[in-house]
């Protein structure tokens, strides 16, 4: 981003001072990505009689079959021991399990070391969770994602960062922004931007730097514009919300040939713009998304690996599905497209200069910065009644 010269940049962490851990699972199996494989691996789990039952949870120090905890803000599962539980598995729910993977989870707390409630009280089809990467040296790859689903930390591969939400409270009220930014940028650019707007700038502008995610700002109107509006375009691809994306006609992924009931191996013919699946093949697919890359991992191969990788035998997580299912399918055409389309503007964001910026020092000299420390902490929501541990009422 040619034009950002001076050295006082804002951070990421000053822009949106509330963050918190993602949630970490420690054990695999409560999540994947399909939903009725979580089913029966929870059926078996409670049909299960010590000692078997305790082998097939994988304990940890943070969680047994006997560990008491509340439920999960907004989910309602059981909050006895999980050693005497025998009803029927939580109603999955989509969370990212990784850079652009999508599956399911059994939103039970007692699955989970450590859930990060402030997280869940917050998430609603209004939120967006802003997800740091880890920046890969000579690899091209977004430093943040912004999924509508819940991000939970990896199980494998580069760890991610802290998560935003660009909301404190559920509904979208209270924008987690520095008091005092938005006001201050509407003096500058002569219009009050809305959450969204900043959350789009900084998607185009963010860029890691050696105090962590710097976010350039400009005072420019026509400049703000432009990212804006690049923002919004890679903030709806990466939500994937409404209307489905599509690659125009003569370029959109088609399966040439079908996937095999089991593939094992996901190759690319860079010649003929192709996937490889065994005997499956997919066309065209651009380079630019085969070669699309988070935190220096290739997204397609990662994304496919986590379904075909094999399981310990005797685990939860070999409860799987017996072949390759046609909504995997569905999904890996929409990942490339998404993909494809991101690449795209990958050279209009490089080409933004960033005119008339707005540095750290206006920011404290305005009063932004530095940012008062509730800002940095979660709001008291109190919107509903969470269940404590054994069903004793929570309070929060």
């Amino acid at each position: 981003m040619p034009g950002v010269t001076h050295d006082d940049v804002p951070l990421l962490a000053d822009l949106m001072p509330w963050s918190v851990a993602p949630p970490r699972l420690g054990r695999r199996w409560p999540a994947a990505p399909d939903a009725a494989c979580l089913r029966a691996r929870w059926d078996t789990l409670v049909k299960a009689e010590e000692p078997v039952r305790e082998a097939l949870f994988e304990p940890t120090r943070s969680r047994t079959l006997h560990s008491a905890v509340s439920q999960l803000p907004g989910q309602t599962s059981g909050t006895g021991p999980l050693a005497r539980e025998s009803g029927p598995c939580p109603e999955p729910v989509r969370v990212l399990t990784a850079p652009f993977d999508e599956q399911w989870l059994i939103p039970d707390h007692r699955l989970i070391d450590a859930a990060r409630p402030e997280l869940w009280r917050v998430a609603d089809e209004r939120q967006v969770f802003v997800v740091e990467q880890t920046a890969a040296p000579d690899v091209t790859g977004p430093v943040l994602l912004a999924p509508a689903a819940l991000p939970l930390a990896p199980a494998h591969g580069p760890r991610t960062g802290r998560v935003r939400p660009l909301h404190r409270r559920p509904g979208g009220h209270e924008p987690n922004l520095a008091p005092g930014l938005t006001a201050h940028l509407a003096e500058r650019l002569g219009t009050a931007p809305e959450p969204l707007d900043v959350l789009a700038w900084i998607l185009t502008a963010a860029r890691p730097g050696p105090r962590g995610i710097e976010v350039p700002l400009t005072g420019a109107p026509g400049t703000w514009a432009q990212g804006v509006e690049l923002g919004r375009r890679m903030l709806w691809l990466m939500r994937r919300d409404g209307e489905r994306p599509k690659l125009p006609g003569g370029r959109r992924p088609y399966v040439r040939a079908p996937l095999p009931s089991l593939p094992l191996e996901l190759l690319y013919d860079r010649d003929e713009e192709a996937l490889l699946a065994g005997e499956g093949r997919i066309a065209p697919v651009p380079a630019d998304a085969w070669d699309f890359h988070v935190g220096g991992v290739r997204v397609l191969q990662a994304w496919f690996t986590r379904r075909t990788e094999p399981a310990e035998p005797g685990t939860l997580e070999a409860v799987r599905p017996a072949s390759w299912p046609q909504t995997w399918t569905s999904e890996l055409l929409e990942l490339i497209t998404v993909l494809a389309l991101l690449a795209e503007l990958r050279p209009r964001q490089a080409a933004l200069t960033v005119e008339d910026p707005i540095g750290a020092a206006e920011l404290r000299t305005a009063g932004v910065l530095p940012v008062p420390e509730p800002a940095r902490r979660p709001a008291s929501v109190l919107d509903s009644h969470e269940e404590g541990p054994g069903g004793q009422l929570a309070l929060i």
